[in-house]
C-alpha cells in the first residue's frame, strides 16, 4: 500500500464490539418464557449476566441452568410480583446483594385482557395498567439510583405496535402500552444528564404464550396477522437483535425512541 492510500485509509471503527455486552448485569422481568426468555438469551449471547424475574420460580430455576449451560454466562432467578412496591424493593436487594449492579434494565412483564368495554370490569382494566404501567415504573425507580451512581444505564421498556395503532376490543392493553410509550420519553428526557438511555421496543405479533390461546380466531389473522406486510407471525428470535442493540454501546446515542418489530404493520 503506497503512502498516499494509507493517508486515505479511515481510522477503524468498532463495529461489531459495540454489540458486545460482556460481564454486564441485565435485569430481564417477564423473563421466563415468550419476548422475555428470547432478550435474556440474546443478551447472554453477547456476554452479559442475566437476572430473570418473574412469578414462577419452578420455571426460573430451569432457565436459569438453560442459561449458564448455554451461554457460559452467569444467571440467577428471582420470583416477585412487580406490580407489587414491596416485592420491587425485596428485588432490589436481592440483585444487588446477590448478583450486583445492573447495567441494563428490560422491563417485559405484561399482560392482555380482550374483549369489547361493555363486557369488561374496572378490575380488570386496572390489572391490566397496574402490570403494564406500573410495574415498570416500579422496576426502574427500584433502580435507577444506582445506574445514577455510575453514570451509565440501558433501559428499555416493552410497548407494543398497539401503543402507537388503535385496536377494538383491547381497551386495556392499548391504553397501557401507549402510557409506556410516554414513560419511555419522560424518563429518557430525566435520566439523560447520567448517560442513562430509556427505549422501548414495540412488538407487533409474536406467537407467544399470550397470543396462542387467540391465534385461530378470524379477528386475529385479519386484523392482526393480516396487517402485518409479512403477513405472519413474528418468531420469537425475531426480538432478539433489537434488546441486543438496545442494550450495548451501539445505542449510545439513542433515547426516547421506539424501536418498532412488526413485521410492518404501522407502515402502511
Amino acid at each position: 500500500m503506497s503512502q498516499h492510500e494509507q493517508q486515505k485509509t479511515p481510522d477503524r471503527l468498532p463495529g461489531i464490539d459495540l454489540f458486545r455486552i460482556d460481564g454486564q448485569l441485565a435485569v430481564v422481568t417477564g423473563a421466563s418464557r415468550g419476548l422475555g426468555w428470547a432478550m435474556a438469551c440474546g443478551l447472554a449471547s453477547a456476554g452479559a449476566n442475566i437476572l430473570l424475574v418473574s412469578r414462577n420460580q419452578r420455571e426460573l430455576d430451569q432457565r436459569v441452568e438453560e442459561i449458564s449451560e448455554s451461554y457460559g454466562t452467569k444467571a440467577w432467578g428471582y420470583a416477585a410480583d412487580v406490580s407489587s412496591e414491596k416485592a420491587v424493593s425485596a428485588l432490589r436487594d436481592y440483585c444487588l446483594a446477590t448478583a450486583g449492579v445492573p447495567s441494563i434494565l428490560i422491563n417485559n412483564a405484561g399482560i392482555n385482557i380482550r374483549g369489547p368495554i361493555d363486557e369488561l370490569d374496572f378490575e380488570q382494566f386496572k390489572q391490566v395498567l397496574s402490570t403494564n404501567v406500573e410495574a415498570p415504573w416500579l422496576v426502574t425507580r427500584a433502580f435507577i439510583e444506582t445506574m445514577k451512581q455510575k453514570r451509565y444505564g440501558r433501559i428499555i421498556h416493552i410497548a407494543s405496535t398497539l401503543g402507537l395503532v388503535g385496536l377494538a376490543n383491547r381497551t386495556p392493553y392499548t391504553a397501557s402500552k401507549g402510557a409506556v410509550v410516554q414513560l419511555t420519553r419522560a424518563m429518557a428526557l430525566e435520566f439523560a444528564p447520567w448517560n442513562i438511555t430509556c427505549n422501548a421496543i414495540c412488538p407487533g405479533p409474536f406467537l407467544t404464550e399470550m397470543n396462542q390461546g387467540v391465534a385461530e380466531q378470524t379477528d386475529v389473522k385479519n386484523n392482526i396477522v393480516g396487517a402485518t406486510v409479512m403477513g405472519r407471525w413474528g418468531e420469537l428470535s425475531e426480538i432478539q437483535g433489537a434488546a441486543i442493540y438496545l442494550a450495548s454501546s451501539a445505542s449510545s446515542f439513542t433515547t426516547g425512541s421506539m424501536l418498532v418489530v412488526d413485521g410492518g404493520w404501522t407502515a402502511r
